[in-house]
Order: structure tokens, then C-alpha cells, then sequence
């Protein structure tokens, strides 16, 4: 029998399922055991189930192709079947709290690619080279849910990843205040051009919700754990613009900043450098060798040429440079649907692993 956890993925038609699918078709540490989708999807083979929307440029893993999907309604059955599972559905919000805690209350960890549960006080929301401590508060969880082993964890939002990283390596010199707009891929609503023609040639300035969580998830992941809670920062204030853009994969944000202690622009260069956490620490399979990589160029990073920098598990910043109204300008991005989704949840997993928090039945 093999020792690694066995994993089940709900959602797993869905793009962000599919790209668990290929991030975890030869992991170290995981294997695919449950394919989990709408009931509608129950009973068939991944690949009836899909059909023609497999939208990754990797085509569709054999290994799932003849596995028969189950319904994410049936949680006792899957509770016999995996160790953990990740969860990306499309429903609504309250409809995906209550599905994520039915599958903790039964046992069965959960590693959450949805926004329900991002705002629940004694859940950690987690990018694991920033705020790893935080996943300290899933024994008050615990405590809440009656579990012994069941809880939930989830990953913010996938264009905070685009600059919070670089904010993060300079908490030293206190943020006072941040402008960034973020500039963001299609894939980030779960679409391709073929399936979205009308982005082809254009930009739309709206992304429902978006903003609020730009503005204030990044506070969240700075915050701390207190009395069984995670309490947010009070500061930087932060305020952002979210516009969609013609581009496939890759969140860019054009990002200001000001400080109580302004650093030099080689501090910053030099503690953006330096910058690593506890996935570099473990060495996790996922883990990018550098988290954070500055191009000297003028015209880098660009997404077509570094969005998938490690694997797509780095980030990438450029054009750092003094402001005339602000202290510093710089330009950051990352890969949405690979560090922002499903591949940050993928190392939130090998952390919680690591770390003791998902052990094998």
C-alpha cells in the first residue's frame, strides 16, 4: 500500500480542479483517490463528466480519465476514501461554508481554493512563506467544529499574491499606505478566450467583489492569532482598482507605497532578495527556490515571459523606483490559477502535512 495521503478533490471538473489534477498526477506526498463533483457529474467517468471543457494547455491525465466522479453529497463515503481533500466549487457562499464544514465535522481535513470561509475567525487563511503561524489557530477550530482531526484552511485571494509577498519582506520599515491596481488574468473567472471571445481586445475596470478583497484580506494574513481568533492588522491602508485584461494567466498589480521608515532602494531590493519562509525552510515539493525574483529590466516582469517562474509558485516583481507622490512604485505578478489557486493550496497542504495538522488515516 502506498504511504502516501490519499486525496480526494471537490470541484474536480471544475478549471481549478483540473489543475489540482495535474499538480498532484506524480506529488511526493499525495495521490488522487475521489474525483468530487455536482451530483449531476456522480456516476460518470472524469472524462464524460468534463466533456469538451478541459481548458489546460497539458492535456487531460489518464490516471483520472476512467474514475468515476462522486457527489460531493456523499461525505460518509468519502470519508473512508481520502485522508483530506481539496475543495474549489462554484456555489454560493453560504452554501459552500455549510459543505466545508460537513466535510470537517466528518473527519476530513479541508483545503479550501474558496472565499467562504476566509473571513471564518478561527480559520487560518494561509500563504505559507508569510503567515505559516497561523495555522496554530486550527486547534481552537477544532475545540468549535468537535473534531479530532477535521478543520478547514484556505488560500486568499489569487491577486493579493501579485504584491502582498513584496509588502511582506519590507513590514520592517511599517507600510503606511498602499495604491495597487491589479491587472488580472481571464482564468481567474474560470475562463478561456474561446469560451470568453468578448475579452479578446479589450478591458473591462470591474471584477465583482474584488476590491474588498484586495483591500482587505491582506490585513487578515498580517494579522494574529488572539484568544482562539485570528485578529486583522489595522494597517497599511490599502486601497486597489481590479481590471480584467486580455492576457490567459498572470495577475500584474502596479502597486505605490509609502512608509513611516523609508527604506533606501537597495534595502528593499536586498530584503526582497533575502525573503523566504517556511516552505523554503522544509523544503516542500511546491516551494519556489526564491520566492521573490526582481528583474532589473525595464520591461520585465511581463506575464507571458514570467509567470511561470518555479514552477509557477514564484513571484516576480520590477520597475521598483522612487514617486513623486508616494515613497516607492513598483510593478509585482504571479500566476493566478497556479501560486494564487490551486498550486498555493497545494503547499498550504504540504505545510499542514509537515507541520502534523493532516495525517494519514
Amino acid at each position: 500500500m502506498s504511504e502516501k495521503l490519499r486525496v480526494g478533490i471537490v470541484g474536480a471538473t471544475g478549471m481549478v480542479g483540473q489543475r489540482f489534477i495535474t499538480l498532484l498526477e506524480n506529488h511526493p506526498y499525495f495521490e488522487i483517490h475521489a474525483l468530487i463533483a455536482s451530483p449531476r457529474s456522480a456516476g460518470k467517468t472524469y472524462a464524460e463528466a468534463v466533456g469538451d471543457r478541459w481548458k489546460l494547455a497539458a492535456p487531460m491525465p489518464s490516471l483520472v480519465k476512467d474514475m468515476v466522479v462522486l457527489s460531493s453529497e456523499e461525505v460518509e463515503k468519502i470519508a473512508t476514501l481520502v485522508d483530506f481533500v481539496f475543495c474549489a466549487v462554484d456555489m454560493k457562499k453560504d452554501e459552500i461554508r455549510a459543505l466545508e464544514e460537513r466535510y470537517a465535522k466528518a473527519e476530513i481535513p479541508v483545503v479550501s481554493n474558496n472565499s467562504a470561509n476566509r473571513w471564518t475567525p478561527d480559520v487560518p487563511m494561509v500563504i505559507p512563506e508569510i503567515n505559516n503561524d497561523h495555522i496554530k489557530v486550527i486547534e481552537a477550530q477544532r475545540r468549535r467544529l468537535g473534531t479530532k482531526i477535521g478543520f478547514i484552511a484556505v488560500k486568499p485571494n489569487c491577486s493579493i499574491q501579485s504584491y502582498v509577498p513584496m509588502l511582506s519582506a519590507l513590514m520592517q520599515y511599517k507600510p503606511k499606505t498602499v495604491v495597487a491596481t491589479t491587472y488580472q488574468a481571464i482564468s481567474g473567472a474560470g475562463k478561456t478566450f474561446r469560451e470568453w471571445p468578448e475579452m479578446i481586445d479589450n478591458v473591462i475596470p470591474y471584477i465583482g467583489g474584488e476590491e474588498e478583497k484586495s483591500e482587505q484580506e491582506p490585513l487578515r494574513i498580517w494579522g494574529k492569532i488572539e484568544n482562539g481568533e485570528i485578529v486583522k492588522a489595522d494597517g497599511p491602508i490599502i486601497t486597489t482598482q481590479c481590471i480584467r485584461v486580455p492576457v490567459s494567466d498572470g495577475h500584474t498589480a502596479a502597486v505605490f507605497v509609502t512608509f513611516e521608515n523609508k527604506p533606501t532602494k537597495e534595502q528593499i531590493l536586498e530584503a526582497w532578495k533575502n525573503y523566504k519562509g517556511r516552505p523554503q525552510e522544509l523544503k516542500l515539493p511546491s516551494a519556489p527556490e526564491q520566492f521573490i525574483t526582481y528583474f532589473e529590466e525595464d520591461n520585465r516582469p511581463q506575464a507571458n515571459l514570467d509567470r511561470n517562474l518555479y514552477g509557477g509558485m514564484g513571484v516576480s516583481a520590477g520597475r521598483l523606483r522612487e514617486d513623486s507622490v508616494y515613497d516607492y512604485k513598483f510593478v509585482g505578478l504571479s500566476h493566478n490559477t497556479l501560486r494564487g489557486a490551486a498550486g498555493g493550496a497545494v503547499l498550504i497542504a504540504e505545510l499542514l502535512y509537515r507541520e502534523g495538522y493532516i495525517v494519514k488515516k
